[in-house]
């Protein structure tokens, strides 16, 4: 009896031991469907950047471009100035979800940085009063006409994004991280334009309403739109790099003292990206100098390998034909002393 009861609780223990495994996976699944709940597997082979970015990937690199929108590149992103029904370009859309509080802004510091915490957040109505941006007071809330949004005024984007390998796929992808608008605004006395950063905003907080709003994809086909998402997942924007994050956090403009040497700095930054991105796989170089020695004509392949195999033959019967040195002789060679032991 006592047997018995004894192989009984070993079954019961070694059945759970059993299942704890299946139970972490199960766990392991239904998180990972969670994290990618809505999205389908082809949404998320063709837009990668709107996977979240691992925590742990081994390699990674921020940064910081400004993006001019006059250039044709970045058009779409300032076209129309004013809303033209349910068009409108990039700044009207943010600036009136963050008057409705649909999105929340954050604070421009003064040494560039930013900081998405509760801290950092300021207030839309705080952005009116210090940009001098005409509103009304409606049930306790500003409202702003479409004709005083500064939209014509906003030229610039500052943009943080992120190339990184994703070392779980073996990707390199970019993700755009913050987006902050600048408005530019003539000098009183007749200078150039002064830069007014206004705030920043999270791509991730945009993004869902970004994929909502359209804006033209090619000046040769006026047909052709794309989601405003579509735009910064396919990195369509072209921009000129102001800053990375490196360890002593500086931007390019505080150690490079001329525009020629900002300039080369720029092209280095560019230059290691892509050398990273095109070396990820390895050697390109190497890879087609294997190609063009497979592509090669059969027939000049066999004439190598006869021509090969018969200076091989030859050296063999070059060296047969040499008599071995005699390793031993009558007076040049030393005595040899053979040590037998007596008995006794």
């Amino acid at each position: 009896m006592k047997r018995l009861f004894l192989f009984l609780i070993i079954a019961c223990v070694s059945a759970a031991a059993f299942a704890q495994p299946k139970t972490r996976k199960a766990d392991a699944r239904k998180k990972s469907s969670t994290q990618s709940a809505g999205m389908t597997l082809r949404a998320r082979e063709m837009f990668p950047t709107a996977v979240e970015m691992p925590e742990d990937v081994v390699w990674r690199r921020d940064i910081y471009r400004e993006l001019d929108l006059m250039q044709e590149a970045n058009a779409p992103l300032y076209y129309p100035v004013e809303p033209q029904g349910k068009e409108m370009n990039l700044f009207t859309y943010l600036f009136k979800l963050a008057l409705f509080g649909y999105i929340p802004v954050y604070e421009y510091r003064l040494d560039g940085s930013e900081q998405f915490n509760d801290s950092s957040r300021i207030d839309i109505k705080t952005i009116l009063d210090n940009y001098h941006i005409f509103y009304e007071m409606k049930d306790g809330k500003p409202r702003v006409d479409n004709s005083d949004i500064p939209s014509a005024e906003v030229k610039l984007y500052y943009l943080k994004e992120c190339a990184y390998f994703d070392e779980s796929n073996s990707t390199f992808r970019r993700k755009t991280i913050a987006l902050c608008p600048v408005m530019m605004r003539d000098d009183d006395f007749g200078g150039e334009p002064s830069k007014y950063p206004l705030f920043w905003v999270r791509y991730s907080d945009i993004a869902s309403y970004l994929s909502r709003q359209t804006v033209s994809a090619s000046s040769m086909n006026n047909a052709a739109t794309m989601s405003m998402d579509d735009y910064f997942t396919l990195s369509r924007y072209e921009g000129k790099i102001y800053k990375t994050n490196n360890l002593l956090g500086r931007t390019l403009a505080q150690y490079c003292p001329t525009d020629d040497a900002m300039a080369k700095e720029q092209k280095k930054i560019e230059d290691e990206l892509a050398a990273f991105q095109k070396n990820l796989y390895g050697d390109q170089a190497k890879k087609d100098s294997l190609d063009s020695i497979a592509k090669l004509d059969p027939k000049v392949m066999k004439s190598k390998k006869a021509k090969t195999s018969a200076t091989k033959t030859k050296s063999t019967k070059v060296k047969k034909t040499k008599a071995p040195k005699s390793s031993s002789s009558g007076g040049s060679g030393a005595a040899r002393v053979t040590v037998r032991r007596e008995r006794h």
